[in-house]
């Protein structure tokens, strides 16, 4: 399986680009891990890091609201 963002040929993930990072989140506001993305190392750790400042500036949920 080739790599999302090798693919696109993405040289930074934007964390104000929430239509893509919501790809990589479970219905439950979990990040899905490698296995199931298909993402290698190096974009793994970039998407959980975009995927955490978006969170911290409120853009993306830390949880979905049927998770409670």
């Amino acid at each position: 399986m080739i790599c999302y963002f090798c693919k696109k040929n993405v040289t930074k993930i934007d964390f104000k680009d929430v239509e893509t990072l919501r790809l990589f989140l479970s219905p439950s506001a979990k990040i899905k891990g490698a296995e199931k993305t298909g993402l290698c190392s190096k974009h793994q750790r970039e998407l959980a890091r975009a995927i955490k400042r978006a969170r911290v500036l409120g853009i993306l949920p830390f949880t979905s609201k049927h998770a409670l």
